[in-house]
C-alpha cells in the first residue's frame, strides 16, 4: 500500500492562515530528531536559527555562527520535517551586499532544503534583490542579536515614538520590497498589534504580545534547558508535561488559542 506523502506548508499557506485569523505557531530546531519531534506536535513552521551559536555551540552570541553551520543544521531539520515550513538564518555578515546575499542565500537553500532565508535589520533592498532571484525572504525588526555590540544589550526595541515610527516604516518597506514573513522581536505589544494590523503579510512576534499574527520561542527556552536565563518573554513549557511532545504540543495549543504570550511573556 502506498503511503501518501504529506505535503509541506507554504508561504500561501501561511499568507492564508492569517487572513482567517488563525495564530502561526513556530519554534527553533537545530536536528534532525527535534526537527521530527516538533512536525509531529503539528507546529507550522520551524526556524533553524543562528541562536544555535548560543544554544548548541556555547557562545556568547549569534555572531561566531558560519553560513557552514546553517547549512548542516538546516540540512538536518529539513530532512526530518514533513509538514512544517522551513527558516534558516542567514548569519551575521552574510548578507553585506546584495550579491552577497544572494550568493549565500542560493547555497543555504540549495544545500539544506529550506524554504525560505531570515534576515536581521531593515535591509530592503536586499529583501527586494533576493525576491528578484526566486528567494523566499522572511525580515526581522526589533531586537537584532546580530547587531548586539551595537544595541550594547538585549534590551526592548521602539518604546519611544520616534523608535516605533522607524520599526512601523521599516516594516513597511519590507512588505513593499517582497518580504513573505516579518518576525518581530522585543517590542511593546502595542507597536506589534499596530504592526500585524497595518501589513498584510503574517508579524511573527517573540516577546512582542499576543496580538502578533503567529508566535516564536526558542526550543531551548520553552524546554527550560537553555544555558543561559531563560527570557521573560518566553515560558517553561515543560513544567506539568510528561513528555517533551506534550509540552511542545501545549505551546502549538496555547499559541494558537491566543493565551500565550500573557501579559507576563509582554512589554
Amino acid at each position: 500500500m502506498t503511503q501518501t506523502r504529506i505535503k509541506p506548508l507554504s508561504i500561501n499557506d501561511l499568507l492564508t492562515m492569517k487572513q482567517r485569523g488563525e495564530k502561526i505557531t513556530c519554534l527553533t530546531a537545530y536536528d534532525a530528531s527535534f526537527s521530527a519531534l516538533i512536525d509531529r506536535s503539528g507546529v507550522d513552521i520551524i526556524l533553524v536559527g543562528d541562536s544555535l551559536g548560543m544554544t548548541i555551540q556555547g557562545h556568547d552570541t549569534t555572531l561566531p555562527v558560519t553560513l557552514t553551520d546553517m547549512i548542516y543544521h538546516a540540512r538536518c531539520v529539513s530532512k526530518a520535517r514533513s509538514r512544517a515550513f522551513v527558516i534558516a538564518d542567514l548569519p551575521f555578515m552574510t548578507y553585506s551586499t546584495p550579491a552577497a546575499a544572494a550568493e549565500n542565500a542560493a547555497k543555504l537553500m540549495q544545500c539544506s532544503g529550506v524554504q525560505m532565508i531570515k534576515l536581521e535589520g531593515a535591509r530592503p533592498d536586499i529583501a527586494r534583490f533576493l525576491v528578484g532571484q526566486g528567494i523566499p525572504v522572511c525580515g526581522h525588526l526589533g531586537l537584532l542579536p546580530q547587531f548586539i555590540n551595537q544595541l550594547g544589550s538585549y534590551a526592548v526595541q521602539g518604546k519611544t515614538a520616534l523608535e516605533a515610527e522607524k520599526i512601523i516604516a521599516d516594516a513597511q518597506q519590507l512588505q513593499q520590497a517582497g518580504a513573505g514573513l516579518i518576525v518581530l522581536e522585543c517590542v511593546p505589544a502595542a507597536l506589534a498589534k499596530t504592526i500585524s494590523e497595518q501589513l498584510t503579510i503574517p508579524i511573527i512576534g517573540i516577546g512582542a504580545g499576543v496580538d502578533c499574527d503567529g508566535q516564536v520561542l526558542v526550543l531551548y527556552d520553552m524546554l527550560d534547558i537553555s544555558i543561559s536565563k531563560r527570557p521573560r518573554f518566553s515560558k517553561n513549557f515543560i513544567q506539568g508535561a510528561e513528555s517533551i511532545q506534550a509540552a511542545i504540543v501545549a505551546y502549538h495549543n496555547a499559541v494558537k488559542q491566543a493565551k500565550f504570550p500573557t501579559l507576563e511573556h509582554s512589554f
